[in-house]
């Protein structure tokens, strides 16, 4: 894999990560942007102890544009994206509508000057990260050579972002169909880089200090490999299966055998098997449903925040809200109001029929 970085008309920063060396240099960006100035601000939910991001500028981002407007393709016969390059294997680029930004203002005023409702800018940075040049493709349907491009650049990314310091924690994730909320078809991830450790990290770790330094991601592997019911997939170095307490229709956790903090800790031998059964188990998710629809999902990669290398271990939750065909799971008033999830499917049935799918694939 090789990494060349340059900028795009407006400033951001943009990277090339290349499979294979000798893709020569990149042409510049010409299109007449002005200087990119997200406006991003964090106020705090003192009943829930939560930040809260208010991004008006994301309002007017780009949506839906059919494939000849896709700004995710590469620069061709004389349209301009934001990939000046005519052919690329994977990018990384500064979010033009991000959710968290470099260049806040040093401190904000509470809101309506009452102490109560505490704000401070938005600093972080999110990044779009475009899986493949071809916009009909998906991250499933790429061979283990571009996954594995795939993977050093979230490592890559994984390390530069959590120097910077306002982040506390990096996130690498992927929002697969219209059903989940995406604005653009093009095979692609995003990247943030959180200023603040977000609230389903925050439960982890309170459990992780209740439980007294014990692994608990260890025990919970153990404990499922124990039960065999819900695994998918046995690897050397990873093991998939669907966890007891899941909360979606559809649910699949990747954990690493080892404990390993965060992309930038794995082995070769771990990324090298990974950029196998990571595809594998997209198309597996696919095929879940007896019907031509690609199943629309969340795929998420949770790494250790700031200061947690120790207890908290990499891994994937990836989930969807397909219940069944033609039906979704709608987050109403008990999953939106109090946060009391209800599945209307059992996680074994679940582990069964992803292992019917992949037993089909060998």
């Amino acid at each position: 894999m090789t990494r060349t970085v340059t900028r795009l008309a407006d400033g951001r920063e943009l990277i090339y990560f290349d499979d294979e060396p000798g893709a020569g240099p990149r042409p510049p960006d010409t299109r007449p942007l002005p200087p990119s100035r997200p406006v991003v601000e964090l106020r705090h939910d003192v009943l829930h102890d939560e930040w809260v991001t208010v991004t008006t500028h994301r309002n007017t981002r780009t949506f839906l544009p059919d494939a000849a407007a896709c700004p995710l393709c590469p620069s061709r016969d004389g349209r301009r994206s934001e990939i000046p390059a005519d052919d690329y294997d994977v990018v990384v680029f500064e979010n033009r509508f991000p959710s968290f930004a470099a260049g806040a203002a040093d401190e904000l005023d509470p809101v309506d000057g009452e102490a109560l409702f505490a704000r401070r800018p938005g600093a972080g940075r999110c990044e779009v990260v475009c899986f493949s040049s071809d916009h009909a493709a998906s991250l499933g349907s790429l061979p283990p050579r571009r996954i594995r491009t795939v993977i050093e650049a979230w490592a890559d990314r994984t390390a530069e972002l959590s120097a910077l310091p306002a982040v506390e924690q990096v996130f690498c994730f992927e929002n697969r169909g219209e059903e989940i909320g995406v604005t653009l078809h093009h095979p692609h991830g995003q990247i943030y880089a959180y200023p603040f450790v977000p609230p389903r990290t925050r439960q982890v770790l309170a459990s992780l200090e209740r439980a007294g330094g014990r692994d608990l991601f260890g025990e919970v592997l153990a404990a499922e490999r124990r039960a065999g019911t819900r695994i998918v997939v046995d690897g050397e170095h990873w093991t998939a299966f669907v966890p007891a307490a899941a909360r979606w229709p559809v649910q699949l956790h990747l954990y690493p055998r080892r404990h390993v903090a965060g992309f930038p800790g794995l082995r070769e031998e771990e990324r090298a098997e990974l950029a196998e059964l990571y595809p594998m188990l997209l198309r597996a998710c696919d095929a879940y449903y007896d019907d031509d629809a690609p199943l629309p999902y969340v795929a998420a990669w949770r790494q250790a925040p700031r200061g947690a290398d120790g207890v908290y271990r990499l891994h994937l939750e990836l989930f969807s809200i397909r219940r069944a065909p033609g039906r979704l799971k709608y987050l109403a008033g008990s999953e939106s109001g109090m946060a009391a999830w209800i599945n209307d499917v059992a996680p074994e049935q679940v582990a069964e029929r992803l292992r019917e799918v992949v037993a089909k694939m060998h």
